[in-house]
């Protein structure tokens, strides 16, 4: 798609959005420049809400202006990179993923930058970068403990380091079925084990874990803190019992 036919599609997506979400949003601007991610090296920048924020004199987030500029050489990048590349989409999604940011921001909440910042932290894990251990919290709560980020779910379980030492299988129930996963081996304050594909139907091509969180008691958790120390993270595959 070249540059005059893509920030056409881009406008006439932005005018097909209801004007009651497009309330404050004073236009889009389509650049032609390539823009690399501030932190995560080869992700591209496709877009931005760029707010101006107008406190009321009662309280509030008063008046909130804002435009949506998105980069038209960053989807060139990946366009070339990617051969499911759909321009369409990639456009439809960047600009409610934007406008959504706009809304948030006239609303004073934070979810979708929770969101980005877990996307962003389940990416430097899957390429073997230091990482939050806790990102996933960040995520879509699917329900209680079981969250979901960009296509990855996580389900968290507290563990007592007694039981991992006696090497008691860990119990867990993931869309109706039920495991017990080997402990793994070492001594690590926080589990990540991969299940395999065939053990649960996840959309797409996300998979699923078992966050194992050794239990500690609020002592240990602020020395830990006061330390400075990062905690340890294992990733591994999951091991299931026979059974499970």
């Amino acid at each position: 798609m070249n540059f005059e036919t893509f920030r056409r599609r881009a406008e006439e997506i932005l005018e097909a959005i209801p004007a009651d979400y497009r309330e404050g949003v004073d236009g889009l601007e389509v650049l032609r420049k390539t823009v690399l991610h501030p932190t995560l090296p080869e992700i591209y920048t496709l877009g931005e809400c760029l707010s101006d924020f107008y406190p009321s004199d009662f309280g509030g987030a008063g008046e909130v202006r804002s435009r949506v500029v998105l980069y038209y050489g960053s989807f060139l990048e990946l366009s070339r990179s990617r051969d499911d590349w759909d321009w369409e989409e990639e456009l439809f999604e960047t600009i409610t993923h934007e406008v959504r940011h706009h809304l948030e921001h006239l609303a004073l909440e934070d979810s979708l930058e929770e969101t980005d910042y877990a996307e962003d932290q389940n990416f430097a894990r899957r390429e073997g970068e230091p990482f939050d251990p806790f990102f996933f919290q960040s995520g879509t709560r699917v329900a209680p403990s079981l969250y979901e980020v960009d296509g990855d779910v996580f389900l968290e379980i507290e563990v007592d380091q007694h039981e991992l030492r006696a090497g008691e299988p860990i119990r867990a129930s993931l869309f109706g079925r039920t495991f017990r996963l080997r402990p793994p081996s070492g001594l690590a304050d926080v589990y990540f084990l991969r299940l395999p594909e065939d053990a649960v139907e996840i959309q797409g091509e996300g998979e699923a874990f078992v966050v194992v969180v050794r239990r500690k008691n609020a002592l240990e958790w602020v020395r830990r803190m006061l330390s400075q120390r990062p905690l340890r993270v294992v990733e591994v595959e999951a091991e299931l019992e026979p059974n499970g």
